[in-house]
Parts: C-alpha cells; sequence; structure tokens
C-alpha cells in the first residue's frame, strides 16, 4: 500500500482536490465527499495508466504538503498483481 498526500481548497462554490506527490492527479466536488471520491477515481486512472504503459508511480513523500489547502489527508493506494492489475483506492477520513 502507497500512502500519498491529498489536499483540498474550498473555492468559488467547490471542493478542488489534488494528490500532492502524484503530478497531475487533480479532480473536484460540489461537496468533499464527492471531491474524495472524484480525487480517489483519479489516482485510480493515473497510477492505472502509469503501470500499464510501463511508467514507475511516483514515490509517496510524506513532507510536501500545501499550505494553502483547507484541508490535507492521506490517500491510499492498494496495487494487485495477477493476470488482471487492481488498484484499490480510499481516502483518508478528518
Amino acid at each position: 500500500m502507497l500512502t500519498y498526500k491529498a489536499a483540498y481548497k474550498w473555492t468559488e462554490g467547490v471542493f478542488l482536490g489534488e494528490v500532492l506527490d502524484f503530478p497531475g492527479t487533480v479532480s473536484f466536488g460540489y461537496t468533499l465527499e464527492e471531491a474524495r471520491k472524484n480525487l480517489a477515481s483519479a489516482l485510480f486512472d493515473m497510477a492505472e495508466t502509469n503501470l500499464l504503459g510501463g511508467e514507475p508511480l511516483p514515490l509517496p513523500d510524506p513532507k510536501v504538503s500545501d499550505p494553502d489547502a483547507d484541508l490535507d489527508e492521506p490517500i491510499y493506494l492498494t496495487i494487485q498483481t495477477g493476470q488482471r492489475l487492481s488498484v484499490q483506492v480510499a481516502a483518508g477520513a478528518p
């Protein structure tokens, strides 16, 4: 299991979410819960794309932070290999 850092900002009526240590992994939602689900889905897609393309996953950086974030929390990525790639993602709870 890899533990990345998710950050959320409340702006203009939506929550913007970003996985700080997995470049390009961003999403949004109209509620925090929706933003968490959408960000977990984006992380799944990014991880699957990297792995299927033969690219390594970025290493989590526990020191990364966004001082402008309203909330940051861990987001977990679990990878299972076999005949079919399986990636499971779970957002942390505050």
